[in-house]
């Protein structure tokens, strides 16, 4: 069963909380269920797309078909090998499917909730990748996806700014020539080869990391026009912050202020957040994409209360230190009544954006004034990238293997 708006309904028999934690069961990754339930806890969700052997989307993250392989019955076992609908008879999503659900939509067009869209490369043993060396066969492929995943947004309605598209690619600013983008796009770096597994990965990004500060991974994408940076949480985390030359930033003291000098606003979506950290995250301005869902997780391990939608039911600065200030024996009946009394930002008149847009500028040094803000979100019809989110990764966030 679908758990839309799951949180909200059941938040209010708080006091019920025991039964409800055996209630909950995290959907598989990528799901359509997973996807919807983590929209509707959420500011947005990130997913995987990859194409089809019949020029289909599908949701989906690894390159092999994350199934027990008996279940494969002698098929290819890359995704790019398949049509969609032997996919879908697996229990696999389309990414049409995703955009034609009615909470998917109305999460989006009326609450200004996002989709952040991670575009997969095939494995190089798959023909039509072109190997190794052809980087023109990659970029092309990488294009036509992505311009699929575009048709069908535009096709559903999807505000232009509500998206954006990211990949393990280096040369996305090709890609995105290539393909005739026309949505936002960032590029996840370091690099992740599309061969190989976990501990192959890191050696191999281990030079461009050591290479790459904080300071210019964000000039890079500054320099690209991207609306955002993703980054990974080694960036901001002892001892794996100080890896990298140049200036150390991190999540307190004289790393955090160093954070935000360099940053002055400029938006950073950090992967993967636990809840251990996750208060810190949002505290430092930076969007935090969280694998963690349960809605009955309403206390972190930080010792505060949780809130997940800071973004589009944004708390002002009083409504943030009754937060920071519950105790976890009162936290559920603040958070009740935060609940009832948060005024969605869709709903916020010009002079409540202001007000927030003034409070957020001033605490984490954004270089953009409330003009400019209040602006940009007119001329463009969504809520800027500069606010501070929580995404669902891979919808609910990631699971075991195989998916399904």
């Amino acid at each position: 069963m679908i758990q839309d708006n799951f949180f909200v309904m059941e938040f209010k028999n708080h006091h019920d909380l025991d039964g409800l934690k055996a209630m909950y069961q995290q959907a598989p990754e990528n799901t359509l269920e997973s996807l919807v339930h983590a929209m509707s806890l959420f500011d947005g969700i990130e997913f995987d797309i990859r194409l089809t052997k019949d020029n289909q989307l599908v949701i989906h993250h690894d390159r092999t078909v994350s199934v027990d392989p008996s279940r494969r019955k002698n098929s290819s076992p890359f995704v790019e090998n398949w049509d969609l609908d032997d996919l879908l008879e697996l229990g696999f999503c389309s990414f049409e499917s995703l955009l034609e659900n009615a909470s998917i939509q109305r999460a989006i067009q009326e609450e200004g909730k996002v989709l952040v869209i991670e575009t997969k490369r095939p494995s190089l043993k798959v023909k039509k990748s072109g190997g190794w060396f052809a980087t023109k066969k990659h970029d092309a492929h990488m294009g036509k996806t992505m311009k699929l995943a575009e048709n069908l947004l535009h096709q559903y309605d999807i505000p232009k700014h509500s998206t954006v598209h990211y990949a393990f690619h280096k040369t996305m600013k090709n890609t995105a020539k290539v393909g005739g983008l026309e949505r936002d796009w960032s590029t996840l770096l370091p690099t992740i080869r599309p061969f190989a597994g976990k501990k192959t990965h890191r050696f191999l990004a281990f030079p461009e990391y050591v290479s790459t500060s904080f300071s210019k991974l964000m000039r890079k994408h500054q320099r690209n026009g991207s609306p955002m940076m993703p980054c990974a949480v080694e960036y901001l985390l002892n001892p794996t912050n100080l890896i990298p030359v140049g200036r150390t930033v991190g999540l307190k003291g004289k790393q955090l202020k160093q954070l935000t000098a360099i940053r002055q606003g400029f938006p950073v979506y950090l992967w993967p957040v636990s809840p251990s950290i996750e208060h810190s995250v949002l505290n430092a301005g930076l969007s935090a994409l969280t694998d963690s869902s349960d809605p009955d997780m309403t206390w972190l391990p930080s010792g505060h209360a949780r809130w997940t939608r800071p973004a589009t039911t944004p708390l002002d600065e009083s409504q943030q230190q009754e937060l920071n200030l519950a105790t976890k024996e009162e936290h559920l009946d603040v958070l009740k009544s935060l609940e009832s009394d948060v005024v969605p930002w869709m709903e916020c008149d010009a002079s409540r954006k202001r007000e927030l847009f003034s409070s957020w500028r001033t605490k984490w040094n954004w270089s953009k004034s409330v003009d400019e803000l209040m602006s940009a979100e007119q001329q463009r019809g969504s809520m800027p990238w500069e606010m501070v989110r929580m995404i669902g990764h891979r919808g609910s966030g990631k699971t075991k293997r195989p998916v399904l």
